[in-house]
């Protein structure tokens, strides 16, 4: 048996017959919680709990997924994303037989997705990795038409003036964080993972374990970079132990911290909690749920991911090559880089200044030679 809790509210997991069954119990007691595991795991023993047999080769979706999550360990692809949307699927279609995913069932998904005000991106991810399991499983697959995500790539990058007025606003034990990713580029999970162990000399270097596309990389630590690592030396010791992780909470990894990250921009006007729905922001008073829609307000605006774009942008303007550049941020081809180099209206405007410069010195040039 085992009761955790997410959020707010506890969830069990355990196996029976082979499967995984996870469910929410919708409560937030947690004797409440062991109470509904109990009942539900004495109904499926009685068989009164519907879960849908497998089919006459044994395999359900759940099965499929289970085979990708094990390919996936073994060619060191299972990265937490993968993880993540592994669950998800798990989630929505893991009960069913890999027979019973029909097109119809799969467009009945996509509706109630979109209902919840879930991006396209987002269902399609779902989607992608019940596709690639079926695959790899050799399994009939049905008619699947992803979404379009024209115009979804992300375009958000944090000015310096934008970025001191969210670090302000940040726990002391983000700051640091934070401003390694808005100067490095680095991924999240790449800084948390980042140990003492990694720091040579002046220079920190990413191992391949810890790196989304598994290649190491490093960066050297000058300047502001060598100025957070002797603070972090200084935050070393934790209760008269020293930590190995460079950042951390307590002396552990930092963890979620959406909620912080949130409270930060809001605070410091880089966004905002609005209705999923409706896109209306709460009025003064007012509680955290859309009083029209009666949906809970979730946070939009500036995200952590905002730093890799601006690492980019700013590398790139400050005279550094691309190929540098993209061994840096960890970027594989030119095409990915070029998402994340963002123009912005006054990255435009310095243009036009600068061709009007241009003109002005020209025209300067014919009259003089005119003159002559």
């Amino acid at each position: 048996m085992a009761v955790y809790k997410r959020g707010r509210t506890y969830w069990f997991v355990f196996t029976f017959a082979g499967r995984r069954i996870q469910r929410s119990t919708k409560q937030h007691d947690r004797k409440a919680a062991i109470t509904i595991e109990s009942a539900y795991r004495t109904g499926l023993a009685n068989k009164l709990v519907g879960i849908i047999s497998p089919t006459k080769d044994g395999r359900t979706i759940a099965d499929l997924l289970d085979s990708l999550e094990t390919e996936y360990q073994q060619n060191s692809k299972l990265s937490p994303q993968n993880c993540s949307l592994l669950a998800g699927a798990r989630k929505e279609f893991g009960s069913k037989t890999a027979t019973d995913l029909t097109a119809e069932v799969i467009e009945k998904y996509i509706k109630r997705r979109k209902a919840e005000a879930a991006r396209n991106a987002t269902i399609n991810r779902t989607l992608e990795v019940v596709r690639r399991a079926y695959k790899f499983g050799k399994a009939k697959l049905p008619d699947m038409v992803l979404l379009s995500e024209k115009g979804n790539a992300r375009k958000g990058f944090f000015s310096e003036e934008e970025f001191r007025l969210l670090h302000a606003h940040l726990p002391a034990d983000l700051k640091d964080f934070c401003r390694f990713a808005y100067l490095t580029g680095w991924r999240r999970n790449e800084i948390r993972t980042l140990s003492w162990s990694d720091i040579e000399s002046n220079t920190a270097r990413l191992r391949s374990e810890n790196s989304k596309n598994r290649e190491s990389r490093c960066v050297p630590l000058t300047g502001e970079l060598k100025h957070i690592m002797e603070r972090r030396k200084q935050d070393r010791f934790v209760d008269g132990v020293l930590t190995g992780f460079v950042f951390h909470r307590h002396g552990e990894p930092i963890g979620e911290f959406k909620k912080s990250w949130s409270t930060a921009c809001v605070t410091a006007g880089l966004g905002a909690m609005a209705c999923p729905r409706c896109g209306e922001p709460p009025q003064e008073g007012q509680k955290t749920r859309c009083k029209k829609c009666r949906r809970q307000r979730t946070y939009t605006g500036k995200i952590f991911h905002d730093f890799r774009r601006t690492a980019a942008r700013n590398l790139l303007r400050a005279g550094v090559g691309e190929k540098t550049c993209m061994e840096i941020l960890g970027h594989k081809t030119r095409s990915m880089f070029d998402r994340y180099n963002i123009t912005s209206e006054r990255d435009l405007s310095e243009a036009m200044e600068k061709l009007e410069k241009f003109h002005q010195v020209t025209a300067e040039k014919i009259v003089s030679i005119g003159a002559k």
